[in-house]
């Protein structure tokens, strides 16, 4: 099931004053349909997954054409080969191979998931005026005094999310090991996951509403 809410939200200036109000309209999924954020957070793991990891068989290891003795009368037990998966050096059996891991989401199920995971994180959204425009130079500095302003505490997990690239902002941010910096298009299910607040640009507000909510 698939339910329409209204999200508003204020909008902060630098100085971590109220300015104006703004709102995100979402259509996101009902509790019987919240395992879409599971299946999707899975997806996004196992696409990362590389599936490179490969064994050799017997048939692929170097040697072992040579019968090492006699079918019959040493005592010892029939062998072959010296590559049997029973020797040492030998090949390996039912080993991993290189694969795809893969899995298929739909792109309309994957938005819907989206959705609903920002709905859910609701709570720990801020919502700036313009971020680029207290960034005319990279500074780490200027970025953690905001943080202050907006009264965002830094321990947490910070997820900024920006309009576009902007580096500016990256290079004011990558030095803090819980902040990370990405565009309102490339949001994904493990980035909000992994985020205890996120920051947020009016324009991207906007453009997270326009690209994900079909």
């Amino acid at each position: 099931m698939v339910t329409q809410v209204k999200l508003e939200y204020n909008v902060y200036d630098a100085e971590g004053n109220s300015k104006d109000k703004t709102s995100l309209d979402l259509k996101i999924a009902t509790e019987t349909s919240s395992y879409l954020v599971h299946r999707a957070m899975v997806k996004q793991l196992s696409d990362r997954r590389q599936g490179t990891a490969s064994t050799k068989t017997r048939s692929e290891v170097r040697g072992g054409g040579r019968k090492p003795w006699k079918q019959k009368g040493t005592g010892r037990a029939r062998a072959g080969s010296s590559r049997s998966p029973l020797w040492k050096g030998g090949g390996v059996s039912f080993g991993p191979k290189p694969r795809s891991y893969q899995k298929k989401i739909n792109r309309k199920e994957w938005r819907l998931a989206l959705r609903t995971l920002l709905n859910n994180k609701s709570r720990s959204i801020k919502i700036i005026e313009d971020i680029n425009a207290y960034f005319p130079t990279p500074s780490t500095k200027q970025f953690l005094h905001l943080l202050k302003k907006w009264e965002v505490i830094l321990p947490n997990k910070i997820l900024v999310i920006v309009e576009s690239n902007n580096s500016n902002i990256y290079l004011s941010t990558r030095n803090i090991p819980q902040v990370k910096t990405i565009c309102a298009i490339n949001l994904n299910i493990l980035d909000l996951l992994n985020a205890n607040e996120l920051i947020i640009s009016k324009k991207a507000l906007h453009k997270i509403e326009e690209v994900f909510n079909d």
